[in-house]
């Protein structure tokens, strides 16, 4: 009697989704981080800063104290896209930023 060949039956496994590393980027909060000029006076970037934040005039003023004394400052933190609507404010008077993630 010939030996008979069993076809074994494949099991297919179901596909499963796989969270990318982009997607988990956005969903981190990110920081708008602004830069000193010497092009702009406080009061340009203080009252830019609440424009783009909505924050208090202290805390506006605060924060270009920080920027004018270290170089830098984280302004924002939030959702990226919130981030990328207050840079986008804050570069319209040409002021220097960047999207930390």
């Amino acid at each position: 009697m010939p030996d008979e060949i069993k076809e074994i039956p494949t099991v297919e496994r179901p596909i499963t989704e796989k969270e990318s590393d982009q997607d988990v980027l956005t969903q981190e909060p990110a920081k708008v981080i602004l830069f000193n000029d010497e092009v702009h006076t406080f009061d340009e970037v203080i009252d830019q800063i609440i424009k783009a934040t909505r924050c208090s005039r202290p805390r506006a003023e605060a924060l270009t104290w920080e920027v004018h004394h270290t170089g830098k400052a984280a302004v924002y933190e939030g959702p990226i896209d919130d981030c990328m609507k207050v840079s986008g404010v804050l570069e319209e008077i040409a002021l220097h930023t960047q999207i930390e993630v």
